[in-house]
């Protein structure tokens, strides 16, 4: 029904950016609500930003708050994360979702479809 594919990732060095994004297709877009998670190798999936359908809300996780800033352009059909100072701890596999939920939403389980990832590398 929702079709997202991310695009954006590769290497950097510690210090840098990189900017995800992640195109739908299959609905409109704006009545989704998005977010941005990542794993880490070895471990599981964990939030990383919000954002609302209109964009007037966006929620991070404390370990990327003042780095990260997440935003979205209804009339691409995109969402973007923007990724500063980036440190080798943020290092993983960066996934967008999107909920049909009415509000934002931080929790894995109310998103309805993910996209399919896409490496970010950090190096020091």
């Amino acid at each position: 029904q929702v079709q997202l594919v991310e695009s954006g990732g590769g290497l950097v060095q510690a210090g840098g950016s990189l900017r995800l994004s992640c195109a739908a297709s299959g609905r409109t877009f704006s009545s989704l609500a998005m977010g941005w998670f990542r794993q880490a190798p070895g471990k599981e999936r964990e939030f990383v930003a919000a954002i609302s359908r209109t964009g007037g809300s966006t929620y991070y996780a404390d370990s990327v708050k003042g780095r990260f800033t997440i935003s979205r352009d209804n009339a691409k059909n995109t969402v973007y994360l923007q990724m500063n100072s980036l440190k080798p701890e943020d290092t993983a596999v960066y996934y967008c979702a999107a909920a049909l939920s009415v509000l934002v939403t931080t929790t894995q389980a109310r998103y309805d479809y993910w996209g399919q990832g896409t490496q970010v590398t950090v190096s020091s």
